[in-house]
């Protein structure tokens, strides 16, 4: 007789994993240190579960990560938010490690949520340099909001900070210059997404550390994983105002920040804008419609790799 395959949950904290394995319901905790990992993975290679599944921690998760792909072990991230909704479907209203473990196990067995390749080590550098440059530039743009209402006796040392941070920003934006011209791939994948007039090389780096998935999947796909896609709200006879909600955010800001360049230089977006606010659609809408468009015209370039040439009546 077949046994049933195997289900594992991780709930990782700062200093401890918890496991627990469907459908013994054996569970135990460890260190989140690296030659804890190292056992763990080798218990799970004897083991051949079907899926892993852990929640995106920030940092805390990333070494287990990386161990258990380099392993070839089938392990899924998801959205904790996913998991705690999941949790409450299954009337699992109270929040242990040993319980949030279990819930995550059962999660792997019922949802089998997909498993996706962790990022190369180019890309994973890149990754960090991005996130780094915006909590660098998050930094700078408190301390000159801070600025505005401060005492003088104050003001030096925030002007000083600033201009520290200013030049934080300069040398980690060289450094996503090194790290994106020295990965033969990525510059490529660079280049398509630069050729789009309006895309600049802070929104194509973002494109490919923050959005791996961009040339791999359909129109609707990109735009719902990104959050660019209008959702019905529907019941019965009633029809709400379809909204775009959830997605990567770090996507969708900087596709908004260069939306004011490129809806002054590219003149296929700008018809686009402007039909729209012909029809009566608000400026914010328009504006997310072209978010959109500029997104599935980014997906379809990697996708075919080819570069952008405009339509014969607007080049």
């Amino acid at each position: 007789m077949t046994s049933p395959p195997c289900h594992v949950g991780i709930d990782v904290s700062a200093t401890t994993l918890v496991t627990c394995v469907l459908p013994t319901g054996d569970t135990a905790t460890v260190p989140n240190t690296p030659t804890a990992i190292a056992r763990l993975v080798r218990h799970f290679q004897r083991l051949q579960p079907a899926r892993l599944v852990v929640e995106a921690t920030g940092p805390y998760h990333q070494p287990l990560a990386r161990a258990c792909y380099a392993a070839h072990l089938p392990l899924a991230v998801v959205n904790p938010r996913q998991t705690r909704r999941f949790a409450e479907v299954l009337g699992r209203l109270e929040k242990t490690d040993t319980v949030d473990a279990a819930t995550l196990a059962e999660f792997a067995a019922r949802i089998e949520p997909p498993v996706r390749p962790w990022p190369d080590a180019p890309t994973e550098e890149l990754q960090a340099l991005v996130r780094r440059r915006r909590q660098v530039v998050g930094m700078h743009s408190a301390e000159g909001n801070r600025l505005l209402a401060a005492l003088p006796v104050v003001r030096p040392s925030i002007r000083a900070h600033r201009a520290a941070l200013a030049r934080q920003r300069a040398r980690l934006e060289a450094a996503l210059d090194r790290a994106l011209a020295a990965d033969p791939a990525l510059a490529a994948r660079e280049a398509l997404l630069q050729s789009v007039v309006g895309v600049g090389p802070i929104c194509a780096a973002t494109l490919l550390a923050e959005l791996p998935e961009l040339g791999t999947l359909t129109r609707r796909e990109i735009a719902k994983l990104v959050g660019l896609a209008p959702l019905c709200r529907d019941s019965g006879d009633w029809h709400g105002r379809r909204r775009c909600q959830g997605g990567r955010e770090a996507v969708r800001t900087i596709l908004c920040q260069v939306m004011a360049s490129a809806l002054q230089h590219n003149a296929w977006l700008r018809a686009t804008y402007v039909r729209l606010l012909a029809a009566g659609k608000p400026k914010a809408v328009a504006r997310t419609a072209c978010m959109r468009k500029l997104l599935v015209l980014l997906n379809a370039l990697l996708r075919d790799g080819r570069p952008w040439t405009p339509p014969a009546s607007e080049a």
